[in-house]
């Protein structure tokens, strides 16, 4: 996908259940309004399964209302519907980089392409001490064929000094249209590219690490670095489609809070 607004990442994202975290923190402020903005960069596969990585980049933003309502990172609106200082369960409108050209790879030459789109983001998130918990659903709401996932995140967080630090693993579950999309082969597309058939089924796309660590320089000034590190699963894993196993999507964002 060469530069392309960003389709439901999260990513990053992908980066599934991590965006929504911060508005906890977000709440403790005496403003309604909460804004940050700046320049970001974001890394992903070329496409789902590809050994290239591309580099793109885009505004990054951290914006709510009251915790309330948001926009933050690849969830470009969203609300939280149930709201505490432990918990946010809620929907989004989200974006992520997954597409596939065939002009992406010599190996795709005969494969239809499959086009971004927004996805609907149902979310739930708890936070015990040091310790957040999140799950999340997407949902393909354009046409694109990129199905249904479900995210299931685990996080231990730590603060050292100005820098705050937060890993933990997670999985990814995909739908068969998510997985045929993306990973099948049918015969048409096996005569017309040369790729041996192959049939996907839904289960485990990936499993993978989460990381994230954010340094706030002053109150108005910070960066943020993220990167969700996975392995591709069955039906991802043994795909004729798939070069390489590992699954890296990440960005990198310096805000400046208003």
């Amino acid at each position: 996908m060469k530069r392309k607004l960003i389709s439901a990442a999260v990513i990053v994202f992908a980066m599934s259940g991590l965006g929504s975290v911060a508005h906890a923190d977000e709440a403790q402020a005496a403003s309604d309004w909460k804004v940050s903005i700046g320049p970001g960069l974001y890394v992903f596969p070329k496409f789902p399964g590809s050994s290239q990585l591309q580099f793109l980049p885009f505004p990054a933003q951290d914006i709510s209302w009251k915790d309330r309502v948001f926009s933050q990172g690849p969830d470009v609106l969203g609300v939280n519907a149930l709201r505490g200082e432990n918990y946010h369960v809620g929907a989004s409108l989200s974006f992520d980089f997954q597409s596939r050209s065939a002009s992406d790879d010599a190996r795709l030459k005969g494969l239809p392409d499959v086009r971004y789109g927004p996805k609907l983001r149902l979310f739930a998130e708890y936070t015990w001490w040091a310790f957040t918990g999140a799950a999340a659903i997407y949902q393909d709401i354009a046409g694109t064929g990129q199905g249904l996932t479900a995210t299931v995140d685990a996080l231990a967080s730590a603060p050292l000094g100005k820098l705050l630090i937060s890993v933990g693993p997670g999985v990814t579950w995909a739908n068969a249209t998510y997985t045929k999309t993306f990973f099948g082969v049918n015969s048409q597309e096996s005569a017309a590219s040369g790729l041996p058939q192959y049939a996907t089924s839904s289960g485990l796309r990936d499993v993978h690490m989460n990381l994230n660590a954010t340094y706030q320089f002053d109150s108005h000034w910070s960066a943020n670095v993220t990167a969700v590190i996975g392995r591709l699963e069955h039906s991802a894993a043994n795909s004729p489609i798939t070069e390489r196993r590992l699954d890296l999507n990440g960005m990198a964002s310096v805000l400046y809070r208003f």
